[in-house]
């Protein structure tokens, strides 16, 4: 592995790691209502964009951490969208 790949490793691993810091409060506080959805919303488009220039690219560091990614912004849009109905 090179330095290049451990590079884009680590930026794929932080990156993706950044939102469970939300996730974990969401969940503890049970209130998302000061959350933006259009946020998570467009992260989701964003990495989802990644996952497909990752394949493309047969890049397996994008693919892996940026599905990780999406997967945990999906989920933070769940906790968003779950909670804010029983407002």
């Amino acid at each position: 592995m090179n330095f290049e790949e451990i590079i884009g490793i680590l930026a794929g691993v932080f990156t993706t790691l950044g939102v469970l810091p939300q996730i974990i409060k969401a969940i503890r506080t049970k209130k998302v209502n000061d959350v933006s959805p259009l946020m998570f919303i467009v992260l989701c488009l964003g990495v989802g964009f990644w996952i497909v220039y990752g394949i493309l690219k047969m890049d397996w560091p994008i693919i892996l951490t940026n599905s990780i990614s999406f997967i945990l912004n999906a989920i933070m849009l769940y906790i968003i969208f779950s909670q804010k109905e029983k407002v």
